[in-house]
């Protein structure tokens, strides 16, 4: 269902009487993260809440009311009582309702947070990595795409104990469903996989592949465009190549 045929539904979601399958769709939307669902929940919550919450009604004095109910003829009925049970069960339900959104709210924000703290954990140590190739004494590195005129241009960085590094630009993001893929070709065999990668919108992109590296048996590092699993062996023509020259 879309929000449209939601939105009829939002206010008794917010009390937890909605029925089935508008509520799955409701909450589905919410864990999607969907604004205008989590906008006119939030606002039927807050409606339920702030009626829960209204002043209830005052009576009028018993006396005058016995008197007027007697003059008319009219039976009494004890319905004070179940009036002001109505009300504090309206109030609870809303309360309730409405804590209850807060709490979902929190903990889709803490999720989120977690999330983001996770990725840039990642990041700083991913870079720690790059820092710690480009700053040991026994890495080479060789130059790509000078000269030529709309190429990819950057620097591959390898170290026989941490690894190889690829720092390139002028390199468009990848279409959907498509990555980079790095590649280390042996001076003998097939070339081996180094790890997928997407570009910046700039066109700036920074590729680590860490662990060992069998520097005297490789021959070059390449770059193909592949499906975004990745692939065992190349399947494109290479975007950048790079000899692994010995100095």
């Amino acid at each position: 269902m879309n929000c449209e045929q939601l939105q009829d539904h939002y206010e008794l979601f917010a009390l937890g009487l909605v029925e089935e399958p508008e509520r799955s769709e409701i909450r589905d939307h919410l864990n999607r993260g969907c604004k205008t669902c989590r906008r006119g929940v939030k606002e039927a919550m807050e409606m339920a809440a702030l009626i829960g919450g209204a002043a209830p009604q005052h009576d009028p004095p018993e006396a005058l009311r016995r008197r007027i109910l007697a003059s008319a003829g009219v039976e009494q009925r004890p319905m004070r009582w179940a009036a002001l049970w109505a009300a504090a069960a309206a109030l609870s339900l809303a309360g309730a309702a409405y804590l209850g959104y807060l709490d979902w709210q929190y903990a889709a924000d803490s999720s989120r947070l977690r999330s983001e703290l996770r990725q840039q954990q990642a990041e700083v140590l991913r870079l720690t990595q790059a820092f710690a190739i480009l700053n040991n004494p026994f890495t080479r590195d060789a130059a790509f795409g000078n000269g030529q005129p709309q190429p990819p241009r950057g620097r591959v960085f390898w170290n026989p104990e941490q690894g190889v590094l690829l720092i390139a630009s002028n390199l468009p993001p990848a279409p959907v469903g498509k990555r980079y893929e790095m590649w280390v070709i042996p001076k003998t065999g097939k070339p081996v996989p180094a790890g997928t990668f997407q570009s910046r919108a700039d066109g700036t992109a920074m590729h680590l592949r860490t662990g060992e590296l069998d520097v005297g048996n490789t021959g070059a590092f390449a770059v193909t465009l592949e499906n975004e699993a990745g692939a065992d062996q190349p399947t494109s023509q290479p975007l950048i190549v790079v000899p692994a020259a010995t100095r």
